[in-house]
């Protein structure tokens, strides 16, 4: 059996935290990839992981081989592709996870200009406002506006965001205008269920310090668009980006409140696990990302 296959597969498998999810990606049974790890083990003659039908647990020993495979293979592509440079195009199954509404709108749109520069790449979404695990669930590379990154993952601004909190002026004139993060508790607000992969409370910075607001309403979802929808509507306050109603804010449909407090350094960023070796495809995807919206007036056309 092919010893480079074995490494692959156990690589794949340690990542993706299973046999089944790591055979659901390859196209191949879960009982193909336990042989491949079975021959690899019998092989160094070392128990790799502890299997079950549900999940793995690596060994002591197969935890530090499972660092230097990752490298091996790295380091196995970057001299294909550097032997190869100039003779093939960019080529890969392409998998992007990204904020529904934002992926919507700003990022499957440009998928297909990018697919006429590289005809061998084929890309795959998961629009979804749920924080996904990029590396476990097997994703190249993911969207994120604002939050933390874990440090394990590399971060990429493609461009500048805040995050505010913003209501109609038919919702103020009824309710008053909060002058305090606190007065927040006497508004409805409008914001993500546990089901949108957060809790229930909105960031704030004062006097230099991220702070968390505990917030309530009669209303929420796990949608960030239906929530931007509510907010337009009258319904409450909502705590949206920049990115999202720059047309509202100039038009008047929406005014913004406690500024002072609101995330400066909310961006939105292309994440990718940190290795040696970067694909192409993904490299060039996230620059072609980062060249669109660095155009002028892109985010008001786009709206």
């Amino acid at each position: 059996m092919d010893r480079y296959k074995q490494i692959e597969t156990f690589v794949q498998v340690a990542e993706a935290g299973s046999l089944a999810a790591a055979a659901l990606k390859e196209g191949v049974s879960p009982v193909m990839l336990g042989r491949r790890i079975d021959a690899l083990e019998k092989r160094l003659g070392i128990k790799l992981m502890y299997r079950s039908t549900r999940r793995l647990a690596l060994s002591e020993e197969g935890g530090a081989f499972l660092e230097r495979c990752k490298q091996l293979l790295g380091d196995w592509e970057m001299a294909e592709n550097e032997i190869s440079a100039g003779r093939h195009a960019v080529s890969g199954h392409l998998i992007v996870s990204a904020p529904a509404a934002f992926g919507r709108k700003h990022v499957a749109p440009h998928a297909p200009a990018f697919l006429r520069q590289h005809p061998e790449v084929q890309i795959s979404f998961n629009l979804t406002d749920r924080v996904v695990d990029i590396v476990r669930e097997g994703y190249d590379m993911g969207i994120r506006i604002g939050g933390a990154v874990d440090p394990n993952f590399v971060a990429v601004k493609l461009a500048q965001n805040r995050r505010v909190v913003c209501g109609t002026p038919a919702y103020f004139a009824r309710h008053g205008r909060p002058k305090t993060l606190e007065d927040l508790a006497k508004h409805n607000c409008l914001a993500f269920n546990l089901q949108g992969g957060q809790q229930r409370g909105w960031y704030f910075k004062r006097q230099g310090k991220l702070v968390t607001i505990r917030v309530a309403g009669n209303l929420d979802c796990n949608d960030g668009e239906l929530l931007h929808r509510w907010a337009l509507e009258g319904l409450g306050l909502g705590w949206r980006s920049t990115w999202e109603i720059q047309r509202e804010l100039l038009s008047g449909e929406l005014e913004t409140v406690l500024d002072e407090y609101a995330l400066p350094d909310y961006d939105i960023l292309a994440v990718y696990p940190q290795q040696r070796f970067q694909p192409a495809r993904v490299r060039l995807f996230i620059e072609q990302l980062r060249q669109i919206y660095a155009r002028p007036n892109y985010w008001l056309e786009n709206a």
